[in-house]
């Protein structure tokens, strides 16, 4: 099945699949290709533990630069950034309706996602909620525990 999906990423965010890959192709192949030869030097492949493991992690390099090169090929850069609408690429201030509480959130591609580093999926419920809207808009994020609602205060 194939999954063209576009896949938005910030400019950093390209070269760190651009890195991965590279990794992936130029030293984690090879050394994976050296690890199978070895293993093979070992006898009898139906009992051969460190030939499965070779071979293992041979289809996840191989399914992850298949991976990788698809979303390359599908990849939208977060170029021009407004700050008069939320936006892919926005740093985005949110005030709680009904709590005392703020946070900040900057909204990327999946890819990119960490919410530990306040980087939210442009798929996420809250990104889904004040994508287009403005400072001052109060936008309502349905969520599994109910909704709630937020204030936007400042976009960046």
């Amino acid at each position: 099945m194939a999954n063209n999906k576009e896949v938005y990423l910030t400019e950093e965010g390209l070269n760190e699949l651009k890195r991965e890959l590279d990794e992936l192709i130029n030293v984690k192949r090879p050394a994976n290709i050296q690890a199978i030869k070895e293993a093979r030097s070992y006898g009898d492949l139906s009992e051969n533990a460190e030939y499965d493991a070779a071979r293992n992690e041979q289809a996840q390099i191989e399914a992850r630069v298949k991976e990788l090169e698809r979303m390359l090929e599908n990849v939208s850069i977060i170029k021009e950034i407004k700050t008069d609408s939320v936006g892919i690429g926005n740093v985005v201030s949110v005030k709680y309706v009904d709590e005392d509480d703020e946070d900040e959130y900057r909204i990327v591609g999946s890819q990119e996602a960490d919410p530990f580093e306040g980087k939210i999926s442009n798929e996420s419920p809250i990104a889904q909620a004040l994508l287009d809207h403005k400072v001052g808009d109060t936008v309502t994020v349905e969520s599994p525990n109910g909704s709630y609602d937020l204030v936007i205060t400042e976009i960046k």
